[in-house]
């Protein structure tokens, strides 16, 4: 499900779920969403916030850039891993960042907007919940999270 922020052509603002981004389009293309205040079935998406807590961040990255397979999840690369693996990872994160966009707390919504053709399709990454990367995985969108190495506590 996807929450989205609305406003009414007289700017009252409520919120929304759908099953996929396109749901929203198809019901407001049809007229079928209206304003709880005043009725008006002229409905857009208000620019809405993530809702990012501070406590279990995530780094993600959608699969649009090449990943090195078998990566492993969260855990710190280095101590007790191959060096090749750990240069790999170095690499990986070189290439992502000299090749996507850093879009930091906004990732959850901006990867909705590229997976919903919302906005231009392009290699993203920055920063989730845990929470959020499971959202977005359950909605079909692929994010693969980026391991901190050894130096990244320097």
């Amino acid at each position: 499900m996807i929450k989205y922020r609305l406003r009414c052509e007289q700017g009252h603002e409520f919120e929304g779920w759908f099953r996929t981004g396109s749901d929203f389009d198809i019901q407001a293309g049809r007229g079928l969403l209206t304003c709880g205040h005043c009725g008006s079935s002229k409905v857009e998406k208000a620019i809405m916030a993530p809702n990012v807590g501070p406590s279990d961040k995530l780094a993600v990255v959608p699969v649009l850039a090449s990943a090195p397979p078998g990566l492993p999840g969260r855990q710190t690369l280095g101590a007790g891993l191959p060096a090749e693996l750990v240069e790999m990872a170095r690499r990986f994160r070189t290439h992502l960042h000299e090749n996507a966009e850093n879009v930091g707390p906004r990732f959850a919504e901006e990867a909705r907007r590229i997976h919903y053709e919302e906005a231009e399709p392009r290699g993203i990454y920055g920063e989730a919940t845990q929470h959020e990367a499971r959202e977005l995985r359950e909605e079909g969108i692929e994010v693969l999270p980026v391991p901190p190495l050894p130096d990244d506590a320097n």
